[in-house]
């Protein structure tokens, strides 16, 4: 094939994207399809030409990796797949409809989409955690292309991008923004500017190519050039118009996000050209190479600790970690600069080609986390608890992209003492919780902490622990089993008048209230809920019923949404949860109500109402309940 009949066959593959966009779009009744016809010239080159991408084997470990960061642009994606022979007419005409795989925005129910995007910002992030493995891991040389829109470079995650990118010498990651100039409502802060994109993606020192988006030739140029780079990550800067290709959409407001009517869709696609069914052979990859092997698994020898020794919980991760490391090379682990905290640092430390330093940039370190495990690789990443809040939303999508990824918030509650409520996770617990499908741990000593790291290696979802500053005592065996969705009973009879419920720091609280009151001749039961999520259902109802509907619940986390929410959870009816039959509840919940100041750990779990003496307290005026409505 001439050059001159390359160029026509792309710009014909160009003009169906932009169709079979409308098409879609059309019969949807809504979607973006101005916004999937701006960068249809840029993707048609790469599907034909750069790419390269072993349909028939989505394993490849050599595939190229694709991602649309605009997630919007959905359309142009699955009309790529047509192009690629991967889905038919009549699934992409499925798009947006309820049962069709092609939703509104890409997610990974489609077997070609590595991670859900849609919230914008987050597929460069992504993309440079997939590139990490690809360079750093497998060291294959498979590229990350990702097509970015001119609107989302707001985020300043696509900023932490831009720098992480470039302190590990990412040349193995092609970004194209697709500058159409028009946001949501009207023209983007930079417009036309590309002088400007690439000025400031130098300034983070990236290689920065200005194209016009819709020339081939520079796009097939740009692309060549992009893979030369030996040095650094690229970004092709591409100015496209929004809805190019026909006269009423094309650079005109007012059309995002909004779909043809029918008369409007025969003329465009009349102006475009007509229909098209045109099929590429996608490139497979030249390479047939398997990752590197990092090391040789070793037998799990986790640490173990002395019933009564002071550990606290945050440096059980950090020990239990670093034999994780020892036994599972395809753990890596990732630290927001805090990892003498957390205790990352062992594991940086002996493992250092495994672990990656985010810095202060927690939104890229769980985006990295996310790219990382798409080539099945098994991410912890931790920082304090309070901090992880700045990520939720690359959390929350974490959960829509079915990524498995493991979350550690250290420093948690107003236990940390002097540092002051800035430093405090106060919030954590609610929102994990609220995580689809998330798994959430509190373990309150080491040895149990050290069993549930061990756990979560490989445990499906997004899973979160949350570990305790302050050094706590060892009350657990090193044998004892603490499995996921369990609890333990720590203290119980048949003569308990009540249960008190704890968790982390509390239980400990707990049990210092469990002797003061046996001494004055009160005895209550102490449950430890290590696992908020899921939680033991099945122990809380026969402590319900065993002390007469008298619970306590005693937690270092705010009122609402956190551990005494999850129990009041297990009473209600839901389809995964039996209704509680028993005697009626009488539940007080501990919490943090009141915004806390500076002080020792002490003086802040007592003014908080949270330490022992709250909780003999409350058991004193249930038992007194109990005592008067019984006489």
């Amino acid at each position: 094939m001439n050059a001159q009949e390359q160029l026509h066959q792309w710009h014909e593959l160009a003009q169906q994207l932009r169709v079979d966009s409308i098409r879609a779009t059309t019969v949807a009744g809504s979607g973006h399809p101005t916004s999937s016809m701006s960068p249809a010239d840029l993707m048609a080159v790469l599907l034909s030409k750069y790419l390269r991408y072993d349909f028939d084997n989505l394993h490849n470990p050599n595939n190229d990796r694709f991602i649309l960061s605009k997630g919007h642009a959905a359309p142009l994606l699955y009309a790529m797949y047509k192009a690629a022979g991967v889905i038919s007419d009549e699934d992409l005409l499925s798009l947006r409809k309820l049962g069709s795989r092609l939703e509104g925005h890409p997610t990974p129910v489609i077997p070609w989409v590595d991670v859900a995007t849609g919230s914008l910002g987050q597929g460069l992030p992504i993309a440079v955690g997939i590139a990490l493995a690809g360079k750093y891991l497998d060291q294959l040389p498979y590229h990350v292309w990702t097509l970015l829109g001119d609107s989302e470079t707001s985020e300043g995650s696509i900023w932490e991008a831009f720098d992480r990118a470039s302190h590990y010498t990412l040349d193995n990651l092609i970004a194209i923004i697709d500058v159409n100039r028009l946001g949501q409502r009207g023209q983007t802060e930079l417009g036309w500017n590309t002088q400007a994109y690439a000025t400031r993606a130098r300034a983070f020192g990236w290689q920065a190519i200005e194209i016009d988006g819709h020339n081939l030739t520079e796009i097939e140029q740009a692309f060549s050039v992009a893979l030369t780079i030996n040095d650094r990550p690229t970004v092709i800067i591409a100015r496209t118009k929004k809805g190019k290709g026909v006269a009423a959409l094309e650079d005109l407001g007012g059309w995002h996000g909004k779909a043809l009517k029918a008369e409007q869709e025969k003329q465009a696609i009349a102006e475009l050209g007509g229909e098209r069914h045109i099929k590429i052979q996608v490139n497979k990859p030249e390479e047939q190479s398997q990752p590197v092997s990092l090391g040789k698994a070793q037998p799990l020898q986790l640490p173990a600790y002395d019933k009564g020794a002071k550990v606290a919980t945050r440096r059980a991760y950090g020990d239990a970690l670093l034999a994780l490391g020892a036994a599972q090379p395809d753990v890596v682990v990732l630290d927001a600069e805090v990892s003498n905290s957390t205790y990352a640092e062992d594991f940086a430390e002996a493992y250092p080609e495994r672990y990656f330093e985010m810095y202060i940039a927690e939104q890229q370190m769980v985006a990295a986390a996310v790219g990382l495990q798409v080539r099945k690789y098994k991410p912890f990443a931790s920082t304090f608890a309070a901090f992880l809040t700045r990520a939720y939303d690359f959390i929350r999508m974490a959960a829509v992209s079915r990524a498995n990824i493991k979350l550690v918030g250290s420093h948690a509650g107003v236990s940390i003492g002097q540092d002051g409520p800035s430093q405090m996770g106060l919030e954590d617990l609610a929102a994990f919780r609220a995580v689809c499908n998330s798994t959430v741990l509190y373990p309150s000593d080491a040895n149990q902490t050290a069993k549930i790291v061990a756990q979560m290696s490989d445990r499906p979802g997004v899973v979160y622990l949350r570990t305790t500053r302050e050094s706590t005592p060892v009350i657990y065996s090193s044998d004892e089993k603490f499995p996921i969705g369990g609890s333990k009973v720590v203290q119980s009879s048949d003569r308990d008048q009540a249960t008190v419920i704890g968790a982390g720091i509390t239980l400990h609280e707990a049990l210092k209230a469990y002797d003061r009151l046996k001494n004055e001749g009160i005895i209550i039961r102490v449950i430890d809920v290590y696992s908020v999520k899921p939680i033991d259902v099945q122990t809380l109802h026969q402590a319900a019923r065993d002390t007469k509907g008298n619970l306590i619940v005693v937690e270092d986390h705010w009122l609402e949404g956190g551990l005494g929410a999850a129990v009041l959870d297990a009473f209600a009816g839901t389809s995964n949860t039996p209704i509680y039959d028993g005697l009626q509840l009488r539940l007080i919940k501990l919490a943090v109500s009141d915004m806390p100041s500076s002080g020792t750990p002490e003086e802040l779990l007592h003014a908080a109402k949270i330490d022992a003496d709250a909780i003999v307290e409350a058991v004193k005026s249930q038992v007194k309940q109990l005592v008067g409505a019984s006489g």
